[in-house]
């Protein structure tokens, strides 16, 4: 029988949101990305603590504070919201939700995007979304799951994310490692598709990724054929991120390193993820830019 139980059908006691080293190195991350953002936001404190009384052993339910307060001579004002963060199944009522999510993932390509939406939540065993819970508007905060490119390798969404990857690739001395991870040795290369609402609460983050890989783990022991269980064997992890660099970056540091000042991670994970890629690249978005700085997505190779 799988091992995966339905959502809160067990009961933990508390734990600290840092369950593996790779959540710890995350929480560590996720605290000082808060602190950053405490100080550069001199008008308003915002600070989120987590209440859980109990986890699920999966699906996880947290609970998150945010209070923020602003004070002028002209009156002081108070407030807090309250928000009870759940952790499901991707099912087939979030197609909208996780679109929205994904719509600027290949910066500005018309792709099917449509068909890697419907992969996703097609693939329940692996893969997670957030929400509030009892939440009416059923509003989608974050999917995070791991999709094997042989697996999906003759899926047109698959083959334009491909395609659009080699191109965007100007590293001569990556090109032909890459190429040959998207080609024969993609029944070993696992996908991590990771998006989210930038305010998303950081201490959500471990138990999230806890959640993903110990899912995976799961599922090379519990799906129903032997294809399916080694399809999540992965040797390699790719990951499509944004990030943030000082358009003066490369003229200083050269056009493949870029230092850690010069370079702003959006999400405070992906920083733990650079640094533990064996290798990666950076290629220019035509989406969201900045005046004093520019927007560059950059694929990671994790083994």
């Amino acid at each position: 029988m799988p091992r995966k139980p339905t959502r809160r059908c067990r009961i933990l006691k508390p734990h600290p949101f840092t369950f593996s080293p790779f959540a710890r190195s995350v929480s560590r991350i996720a605290s000082a990305y808060m602190l950053k953002r405490q100080i550069r936001d001199s008008k308003s404190h915002r600070k989120f603590l987590p209440n859980s009384p109990g986890n699920g052993f999966i699906k996880r339910t947290l609970e998150v504070k945010s209070e923020q307060s602003e004070s002028s001579d002209e009156e002081v004002s108070e407030g807090s919201v309250q928000a009870d963060f759940a952790f499901f199944d991707p099912k087939p009522d979030d197609f909208h939700g996780v679109k929205i999510l994904l719509q600027t993932y290949l910066d500005d390509k018309q792709w099917d995007l449509s068909a890697f939406v419907d992969l996703i939540l097609g693939q329940t065993t692996v893969g997670t979304v957030v929400k509030i819970e009892d939440d009416e508007d059923d509003g989608l905060f974050s999917v995070v799951t791991v999709l094997n490119l042989g697996r999906y390798k003759d899926h047109k969404c698959v083959t334009e994310l491909k395609e659009f990857l080699l191109k965007v690739c100007q590293e001569k001395n990556l090109i032909d490692d890459f190429r040959l991870l998207l080609g024969e040795q993609a029944q070993n290369v696992g996908l991590l598709v990771s998006q989210r609402v930038v305010n998303l609460p950081p201490q959500l983050l471990p138990p999230l990724y806890d959640a993903l890989f110990d899912e995976v783990s799961w599922a090379t022991e519990d799906e129903p054929t032997e294809e399916l269980r080694k399809s999540f064997c992965f040797k390699f992890y790719l990951l499509v991120s944004r990030i943030y660099k000082h358009k003066n970056a490369d003229q200083k540091k050269g056009r493949s390193t870029v230092s850690d000042e010069a370079m702003i991670y959006i999400k405070p994970e992906d920083e733990i993820f650079h640094k533990l890629s064996s290798w990666s690249f950076s290629f220019p978005l035509h989406t969201q830019q900045l005046a004093a700085l520019e927007a560059s997505s950059s694929p990671i190779r994790l083994s």
